[in-house]
């Protein structure tokens, strides 16, 4: 029953946004927030039903999923890789870790010159800065989880006969696997605000690259509705890692799986204190 009270309360709050969504720019409301020059909901939703009919639309959507999906699998490798050499080797982290702090603050869109020199199509480049703004929360979510581990149980398995191979992907990985997984959670969204900001600037086709030439035609309808895919499509990614990330810590205790939390016992009342003896009046005097 909560849980469909739950689902009741999301469908109405997004009831709610586009409902206001609606009222203001019906009204051309103009306080501070100018919303007279806002598309209303029914115009993107009659241009989001053209595009969906159209065959452009689908293939900008074919190009951006293909484009995130590459470069946030590469950034999952080379970030869990590179992320547990660091946290357990100290020769990996005295060469890599002051490149990768100098690079960590850059953004990743800020790449785009280099990528341009460095790669002879602009499809490469793009998938290039997808993989460089998944990796480093990866990178550094898989560090600090690594870190993290009680030695215990690596001394455990060591005790055992076991050996590094057996200490890494029985004991490393399965411990950082919560942490990784945030990691994955966080990148994937950063790597959607990258790829969109790549197709807007060098792109030839993707979402971005389309909402960005509907805004320099001053089509806003259509800007909307690659806004509304963009969401949609971050939404299904995200959605994705999170179920995968469930289906491999199935060990996890969850909250939803707690058993309830039993009554509190009833402490027995405490004993009332004897009540004081009535001393005689040659007692009170002697005293």
């Amino acid at each position: 029953m909560s849980g469909r009270w739950s689902l009741v309360r999301r469908v109405l709050s997004l009831v709610a946004a586009l409902g206001l969504w609606q009222a203001l720019t019906s009204y051309d409301i103009n306080l501070w927030l100018r919303f007279e020059q806002f598309p209303t909901v029914t115009e993107v939703a009659r241009a989001f039903a053209d595009r969906v009919s159209g065959d452009a639309y689908w293939q900008d959507l074919t190009d951006s999923l293909t484009r995130i999906v590459t470069g946030f699998a590469l950034a999952a490798v080379l970030g869990v890789a590179v992320g547990t050499a660091v946290a357990r080797s100290r020769i990996a982290a005295d060469l890599l870790g002051p490149v990768l702090e100098v690079l960590r603050p850059v953004p990743a869109i800020a790449l785009v010159p280099v990528a341009i020199l460095l790669f002879p199509s602009n499809e490469q480049g793009i998938v290039f800065i997808t993989c460089t703004a998944a990796f480093f929360p990866v990178m550094v979510s898989t560090r600090h989880a690594v870190r993290a581990l009680t030695p215990v149980w690596e001394e455990a398995v060591l005790t055992m006969g076991g050996g590094r191979r057996r200490v890494l992907w029985s004991v490393v990985l399965p411990g950082a696997l919560p942490g990784i997984l945030g990691g994955l959670s966080v990148g994937i969204g950063v790597s959607w605000i990258c790829v969109i900001s790549a197709e807007m600037i060098s792109g030839e086709y993707g979402v971005g690259y389309r909402t960005w030439q509907d805004y320099t035609i001053v089509d806003y309808p259509g800007v909307f509705v690659g806004m509304a895919t963009i969401g949609l499509l971050g939404w299904l990614t995200s959605t994705a890692v999170e179920l995968l990330g469930r289906r491999l810590t199935r060990w996890l205790p969850r909250a939803e799986s707690r058993p309830a939390a039993l009554p509190a016992r009833r402490r027995p009342a405490p004993a009332a204190p004897a009540a004081p003896t009535v001393r005689t009046a040659q007692e009170r005097v002697r005293s």
